[in-house]
């Protein structure tokens, strides 16, 4: 129990994480599952993806419009999202429709039936969702990119799949795929709404206590030992696109992951102020924007430099942002410099912390994870302390550029 939330484990080992907020009228539940497309087979890339569309398409007592109206028809939104390491169904209502949500939730989660003829309309609608991404360059480059760093690890499978397997994909595949993988000790049910805890229980139990229990034995590979790649694509783009991207931190090194995320924001965040906004855009005029993001997973970690620029730009550009790595790991930040990185950092922070459904996600993938939950006053308090020492270590240890792999796409 913590003073933000609260736990309760069921006897399957599906484990409800519920946090009150009062002053709203919205509920905000979903279904966090500990599946992603890292556990994919190398013939099934794409299917945890495929599935989540799936999920709803039809349940043991649902058709597919009747899973969409159910949550519509009370001006509610029903959603799902695959990552790596996770797949959410997830869903807002109004506060007296939450037991509504989090019927449908469980129902598409555990009861889906895979109708054959929805699989064949579906499986239109991933390849338009995958001709789309590959028409737009900025998406295209960054699924490319996960090619490029992990090699033929399953980090490095486009989370879509290819357009081969997604043609290849029958109904006994997703059920082999959630038989073999799915472990309700793995998932967590995440509500955060208005009602207290007790209530939300009952509501849960009611969907939740004749679930079975599974459990799977899963191993997930680390990648191999990290070695700097860089490809060039020709394409029929106007711009040169490039991704820059290094090793960085897993989940696992929490003491190292705030000073990290202060890094990459100092780097390149959403700010304006940003150094290589500042540089790159307002200075000398070579980008309309560039962007420092960082992504981490259970085991290991990378950060990513995105930017387009005219071709004739690119060297240019890319000089500037190793000029701008090298300062980080040499210059030590003024305490009137760390000050505004800090205040900027934990100012990003609560406003992203006002979205109760970010809220609802954010904790329930924190328990799937198993990272110690932080509230508010616990992330604020270690901005607090870092030191110009602290950034200075991971910046040498991090931003080194002939560690860098790199993607461009060139016009053709």
């Amino acid at each position: 129990m913590n003073e933000d939330f609260s736990i309760y484990e069921f006897a399957n080992g599906i484990r409800l994480i519920h946090k009150q907020a009062l002053h709203t009228q919205i509920a905000h539940c979903g279904i966090v599952l500990d599946i992603g497309s890292r556990d994919e087979e190398e013939e099934e890339v794409g299917l945890a993806h495929f599935w989540e569309h799936m999920a709803f398409k039809g349940t043991k007592k649902r058709r597919a419009f009747h899973i969409s109206n159910r949550i519509d028809a009370v001006g509610g939104d029903l959603n799902a999202f695959t990552t790596k390491e996770h797949i959410c169904f997830y869903a807002s209502v109004l506060e007296r429709h939450l037991e509504r949500a989090i019927d449908i939730i469980c129902d598409i989660t555990f009861e889906s039936i895979f109708p054959e003829r929805e699989i064949e309309k579906e499986r239109s609608v991933i390849l338009e969702e995958m001709a789309m991404y590959r028409d737009n360059p900025s998406d295209a480059i960054d699924d490319e990119f996960d090619e490029v760093f992990f090699g033929k690890h399953p980090l490095g499978r486009q989370i879509l799949g290819t357009v081969e397997s997604v043609k290849r994909f029958q109904k006994q595949d997703f059920i082999h795929f959630i038989e073999k993988h799915l472990d309700t000790e793995r998932l967590v049910l995440s509500v955060v709404s208005p009602q207290d805890f007790k209530t939300v229980k009952k509501i849960v139990e009611k969907y939740i206590k004749d679930v079975p229990p599974r459990t799977c034995c899963r191993l997930r590979l680390p990648p191999a030992e990290y070695q700097p790649q860089e490809h060039i694509v020709y394409r029929p783009v106007s711009q040169s696109h490039a991704v820059l991207g290094l090793p960085s931190y897993s989940i696992a090194d929490t003491d190292k992951l705030i000073p990290f995320m202060m890094l990459v924001n100092l780097l390149g965040g959403s700010g304006l102020n940003s150094r290589l906004n500042m540089i790159l855009r307002e200075r000398h005029g070579l980008v309309y924007g560039v962007d420092a993001s960082y992504v981490a997973f259970s085991d290991v970690g990378y950060t990513t430099i995105n930017f387009a620029t005219e071709s004739k730009n690119l060297g240019k550009s890319l000089q500037l942002i190793e000029k701008e790595l090298k300062k980080l790991c040499e210059v030590p930040l003024g305490s009137i410099q760390l000050h505004t990185a800090k205040q900027q950092l934990m100012g990003q922070i609560a406003m992203g912390a006002e979205s109760n459904s970010s809220t609802m996600l954010g904790i329930g993938k924190t328990l799937v994870t198993g990272e110690p939950y932080l509230s508010m006053q616990d992330i604020f308090e270690r901005i607090e302390q870092i030191e110009t020492k602290i950034l200075m270590d991971i910046a040498q240890e991090i931003l080194i550029p002939e560690k860098m792999s790199r993607l461009f796409y060139l016009p053709e």
